[in-house]
């Protein structure tokens, strides 16, 4: 149905200033920003196809703009449009996490961090370098392995965070498989890293495991 069909209560733009953002579903937030669909396709139906290919709003905020291109009716335009949206919904999460320290908002640096590595087909080890106020100075990928693996080398995190004067870091990695439960070697790969880092006086806040089902924190499980 097209949105010129529904009464004017359910339209997205009406229910928005009526109720609110919160009130609209996804496939309506996208719809707005979309505006318009494609002959035979509807906006709303657009928007969904939209949430769909890129795994809902995570996978959207790790899309890069090259790859809008695959949907029917994206054009440069709605493109860049969306583009913009997504960079601008990063950046808020990093200045927040650079203005106040990242444990003020343990949520903000799950989604933060989600953004980033949640999609990726590879595993990659990132760490968030924080200074002593534990607020953020650096995201950086470290190092990229396959689809089920990869190298963490210790030496090189110590190097970073000294280069960076960090004065503590939050580890994370991801899960390619979707399941976000921590192996046996990443609990040993932790400890190993947290007392390399103590050598420097750099402390581990946390060590985060990603994955699109969720987030598991070493910290909130006691395993450091």
């Amino acid at each position: 149905m097209l949105i010129k069909d529904l009464p004017a209560a359910l339209r997205p733009r009406e229910k928005l200033l009526a109720q609110g953002p919160q009130a609209l579903a996804d496939a309506e937030l996208v719809a707005l920003l979309l505006r318009t669909g494609i002959k035979g396709t509807p906006v709303l139906q657009l928007a969904q196809q939209l949430l769909d290919a890129f795994g809902g709003f995570a996978g959207l905020l790790n899309t890069a703009p090259a790859d809008l291109k695959r949907i029917k009716g994206l054009g440069p335009a709605k493109r860049a449009e969306v583009a913009a949206l997504l960079e601008i919904a990063r950046r808020s999460l990093r200045q927040e996490l650079r203005s106040a320290p990242a444990f003020d908002s343990p949520q903000t640096v799950k989604d933060y961090l989600s953004l980033h590595l949640a999609q990726l087909p590879y595993e990659v080890f990132a760490v968030l370098f924080l200074d002593g106020q534990h607020r953020l100075l650096q995201l950086e990928e470290m190092f990229r392995g396959t689809l089920s693996q990869t190298s963490v080398y210790p030496r090189e995190i110590v190097r970073r965070a000294m280069s960076l004067n960090a004065g503590a870091v939050i580890l994370a990695h991801n899960h390619p498989s979707g399941v976000a439960e921590p192996s046996r070697a990443d609990e040993l790969l932790t400890q190993a890293l947290k007392s390399a880092l103590a050598l420097v006086d750099v402390r581990v806040l946390d060590h985060l495991v990603i994955a699109r089902a969720g987030v598991v924190s070493f910290a909130e499980r006691g395993l450091l």
